[in-house]
């Protein structure tokens, strides 16, 4: 028998147990009911709750790494006049924590944590995420890496060592201090969280299957859970590669190893090769929850299914599949020789017939149907014009005979972006 007893915001449980003609309260329990808002906000396992705060959380740091972009575009308008000359070095700050904070604290946040949460459970008919305290924890990790790479830009000189984290620059010779260790840090927390966080993506798309039939699952599955399913698996996949390489660059610098030093047989290359197998994954990790978002509005303005569906499911397995074997592209200044060159430009080139089947499946489907105006619309309109675009430069940089003249030129920094 269990009793209740609620006193003061304080609920009381007491177990009785009966042995014999004698009860026995063999367990008394005090159970502290937080505040409405610790209920809601801090310790709430409940999907919609967790995609509200990663959105906060994604609002957050996208605020601060656009202030940091509007720093340094200030500055590179007229040079030395956000800067002195004598302190240049915190641009390259600024960069560091730019680069980061839009990757990690505002696009992931965004459009995988924020709406991912809210959304699939919604579209395949589920209650909730397979393992809600899991979902919790992925994000109260976020907030923390935020705190350690906010730190490492004022401690000592800064972290100045761009987002790309390049050993030796980030090693033992040009900042072998704290900043560096702080950044490496944060990384880690928001690597830990964003694996966490596919595998409970992973885990609920593959198994609560509440509402769809189990043999049509997979092809009645709408295309913005799809990109969900796709990106979980390449953060699986890639972001325990990140965590192995900046954790030999802590060992170098710590610990007296020699991953990355070639007076000990080591190879700062290897660390470009590690990062850029995670740095490429990451770019379709962006890019495919935007993709299954435009699917969705293209669909619903134009009053008319997808054209091509299942033609779009095979695409983005095939882009997440050519995505993860040319991350050699990053890397054509480094001294490859001619035959890998070949081969990344080849693969690389190859990347964009999926992309254009999902491009021509885009304009097919507001071809095909009946357009309602609309501001999301409109939104979807400008991310074909500025993806084709993006994709048409991609083509360009797949060449390593092009890359090389263009490399770090403002044709790259257009692509990316």
């Amino acid at each position: 028998m269990v009793n209740i007893v609620k006193s003061r915001g304080k609920t009381a449980v007491f177990k009785i147990a009966n042995q014999g003609s004698n009860p026995c309260v063999y367990g008394i329990q005090y159970i502290v009911t937080p505040n409405w808002w610790l209920k809601r906000w801090v310790f709430t396992c409940n999907h919609g709750s967790i995609g509200l705060v990663y959105i906060i959380a994604g609002t957050i740091g996208g605020s601060i790494g656009t202030a940091f972009s509007f720093l340094m575009r200030a500055e590179l308008s007229i040079p030395g006049y956000v800067l002195v000359q004598d302190n240049l070095h915190d641009y390259n700050v600024w960069i560091t924590a730019h680069g980061i904070l839009m990757i990690f604290f505002m696009v992931m946040p965004f459009m995988i944590g924020g709406l991912g949460n809210i959304i699939v459970p919604i579209q395949i008919g589920s209650p909730d995420m397979v393992f809600p305290r899991f979902n919790n924890l992925s994000f109260w990790l976020l907030p923390f890496s935020m705190v350690f790479l906010m730190m490492s830009m004022f401690i000592e000189n800064g972290c100045g060592v761009g987002w790309t984290l390049y050993a030796p620059l980030s090693g033992w010779i040009g900042h072998p201090g704290t900043p560096v260790d702080l950044v490496i840090s944060s990384v880690h927390l928001a690597g830990i969280s964003s694996i966490l966080g596919a595998i409970n993506f992973i885990g609920t798309i593959g198994r609560m299957r509440w509402t769809i039939e189990p043999f049509d699952y997979w092809t009645k599955l709408p295309l913005y859970t799809w990109s969900i399913w796709v990106t979980g698996w390449l953060l699986v996949i890639s972001v325990p590669v990140l965590a192995a390489a900046i954790t030999m660059l802590l060992f170098d610098k710590h610990l007296n190893t020699s991953f990355y030093d070639p007076y000990g047989g080591g190879d700062p290359l290897l660390f470009q090769h590690l990062f850029w197998f995670f740095g490429h994954p990451e770019v379709y990790i962006l890019i495919f929850p935007g993709f299954g978002i435009m699917s969705e509005v293209i669909s619903k303005y134009s009053n008319t299914p997808i054209f091509g569906k299942e033609g779009m499911i095979y695409a983005t397995l095939g882009i997440s599949f050519l995505g993860l074997i040319v991350w050699g592209h990053h890397m054509y200044t480094v001294g490859l020789d001619v035959d890998t060159r070949a081969y990344f430009t080849a693969a690389t080139s190859v990347i964009g017939i999926p992309t254009g089947i999902k491009i021509f499946s885009w304009f097919a489907t507001l071809w095909t149907g009946s357009v309602t105006p609309g501001i999301p619309i409109l939104f979807a309109a400008g991310f074909l014009f500025l993806f084709t675009f993006g994709g048409i430069t991609g083509l360009l940089l797949a060449s390593a005979a092009l890359d090389i003249p263009f490399h770090d030129s403002y044709l790259v920094v257009g692509h990316f972006h």
